[in-house]
């Protein structure tokens, strides 16, 4: 099995990236879907959160109210750390549920792991091939007030809570260029796949 850690800073182009190895046959761990179980409702993580930042933070429906937990987190660090120590957890012990049921299913899968916050967690180390999707700052601040809707102040507060590109740059493997087309990001990403499946047969041969 071959383990490869994915991240960018918000608005990079990860989430294409991730969709494209998907495609490419390998097995997709989402850490955001992964954050979005162990907040769902009913579960423990959920009733800390309410705990720790008060009902305001809940929906209508009981489910929770990410808006409002963003409003909250974003910004001011000790209340992320709070909502850190709560949810990343519960993420790791199903990312380790979920590759072990992929290294099951066959042995020889390539499971990439989908993690915005590869580098505040201190993951990078952890991976056979740490791939970094790269965008400027800037130029993510950008998008998220014209793709997402944000406010600048809200995209800025957005980015600034992540690492720096130089920070994330630092732990690369591989680095992907996400200033472009979603059709350019994919293609890069084929490449790499492509030259990790060489690398792959050759280190077969070679134990053969």
């Amino acid at each position: 099995m071959q383990r490869i850690g994915l991240t960018g800073g918000i608005a990079a182009g990860k989430s294409v990236a991730a969709r494209r190895f998907g495609e490419r046959g390998a097995v997709v761990i989402d850490s955001d879907v992964l954050a979005r179980e162990a907040l769902a409702p009913g579960s423990v993580g959920l009733d800390e959160v309410v705990a720790a930042f008060g009902e305001g933070v809940l929906a209508a429906d009981g489910s929770l109210d990410r808006p409002a937990l963003g409003a909250l987190v974003f910004g001011d660090d000790a209340r992320r750390t709070r909502l850190e120590s709560i949810v990343h957890p519960v993420v790791r012990r199903l990312s380790v549920e979920r590759e072990a049921a992929a290294a099951t299913a066959d042995p020889g899968a390539v499971v990439v792991h989908d993690i915005p916050l590869l580098v505040e967690t201190g993951q990078a180390g952890t991976f056979h091939v740490v791939v970094v999707v790269h965008a400027p700052a800037v130029l993510r601040v950008e998008r998220l007030v014209r793709l997402r809707g944000m406010s600048r102040a809200a995209a800025e507060a957005r980015v600034t809570a992540q690492a720096s590109d130089d920070e994330r740059l630092a732990v690369a493997d591989v680095v992907l260029d996400g200033t472009g087309s979603d059709a350019e990001l994919c293609a890069q990403v084929d490449e790499l796949w492509d030259r990790l499946a060489a690398e792959r047969a050759q280190e077969a041969d070679a134990d053969a």
